[in-house]
């Protein structure tokens, strides 16, 4: 497997034409750097992107509609930074969090000493949401075998479905997250599809898996963007575009005041999440994650570009590292490691190449282009 172009990168961040859709001014500007300036140009990194008033408007809202139950929201605790962040952040507001953690069968050792360490100095229960390991291996196996760009959407729409089925479950109508602008603003949307689609994965899975899925918890477009919406709302609340996020600060702070241990690379609390990351998408695909990470850092002006390429100069994987992950994964999944290269080095697929909901991909390319750009992009897909 191998990925080479001619690469031309933006004259301010490190975000390139490794993206298919990536467009440059005139000045060698790239889209999203204009982007982020045309949508906060005001943006200071010492301050939030929103004002104060708003924060305590909703942290009110939380308390008052919670005030009955046992727990006033849920904060979904992977032990990375932004999460655990955010874990700090509702206890310093005085709401009263279940934190649920989603168990995929892949959690590093750190990450759950980290999650221990969290829940214990914050005093919060924590609910563990242990994903049926027979399923999700055998899911997870089907998108490898599928070729396609984001192998990661078993873990993350198990994630979602599982927070909003635990929030059902105890009435809860927040949903606190660490999602954020300041450093996740830029993500390309051709690196990989949207995780909320179960057509896709059911397909998948009838494709390459040996069993159906009887345990895993899916929702359907109707469920997630109409019933949690409108029938039984369960609301998303970004709180770290709420107050300053500045990264390094705040893992030293949580380092300092919470016994957590940082991990070394974004996302890297989960060793399939790492491998996913820093081999499979780089080295077959030539999407290198760090690059829409650092530039996001770049355009919240919490980093040089300079930095951000001494980062990207380091190896994603140690020689050693990567061949013990690699056989690490093959057993986890069940097949050998001979089977598992034969397997990584199947021919490049697109998610349409399987079915898919055209409803949710008019969605999201809405979101990002605007509705008439997806309008017709879907009536050019469907005649194609």
């Amino acid at each position: 497997m191998s990925f080479s172009m001619d690469i031309i990168q933006c004259r301010s961040c490190v975000m390139d034409t490794t993206d298919p859709e990536i467009s440059f001014d005139k000045t060698g500007r790239c889209n999203y750097c204009v982007d982020f300036e045309n949508k906060y140009p005001n943006f200071d990194k010492n301050k939030a992107v929103f004002p104060e008033v708003e924060l305590v408007q909703k942290i009110n809202e939380i308390k008052q509609h919670g005030k009955a139950n046992d727990y006033d929201c849920i904060v979904g605790l992977s032990g990375g930074v932004d999460s655990s962040y955010v874990a700090y952040l509702a206890k310093e507001h005085g709401l009263r969090p279940l934190c649920v953690h989603f168990d995929s069968g892949w959690n590093s050792e750190l990450a759950v000493k980290n999650i221990e360490s969290i829940v214990k100095h914050l005093n919060f229960d924590l609910y563990t949401y242990v994903c049926d390991w027979r399923e999700m291996k055998d899911l997870q196996l089907s998108f490898f075998k599928a070729s396609v760009a984001n192998c990661d959407i078993p873990q993350d729409h198990a994630f979602i479905a599982g927070l909003h089925e635990i929030a059902q479950k105890h009435k809860i109508k927040y949903l606190i997250n660490g999602h954020n602008i300041a450093t996740e603003f830029i993500m390309p949307m051709e690196w990989g599809y949207t995780s909320h689609d179960v057509v896709q994965i059911k397909s998948i899975q009838k494709q390459f898996g040996k069993s159906r899925l009887k345990k895993y918890p899916t929702y359907s477009a109707f469920k997630r963007f109409i019933y949690f919406k409108y029938i039984n709302p369960v609301q998303s609340f970004n709180i770290l575009n709420y107050v300053p996020y500045k990264k390094d600060e705040v893992k030293q702070f949580l380092i300092d005041e919470l016994g957590w241990r940082d991990y070394g690379g974004k996302h890297y609390e989960s060793r399939f999440t790492k491998f996913f990351q820093a081999y499979y998408l780089p080295v077959k695909f030539g999407f290198d994650k760090r690059k829409p990470h650092l530039s996001s850092l770049i355009v919240s002006g919490q980093i040089s570009k300079k930095d951000a390429l001494n980062d990207l100069s380091k190896d994603l994987y140690e020689v050693n590292d990567l061949k013990q992950d690699k056989e690490f994964l093959a057993k986890k999944l069940g097949v050998s490691f001979k089977e598992f290269e034969t397997i990584l080095n199947l021919p490049i697929k697109q998610y349409y190449d399987y079915n898919f909901s055209y409803i949710l991909d008019f969605l999201r390319r809405a979101k990002h282009k605007g509705y008439k750009f997806a309008w017709h992009y879907m009536v050019n897909r469907i005649i194609r």
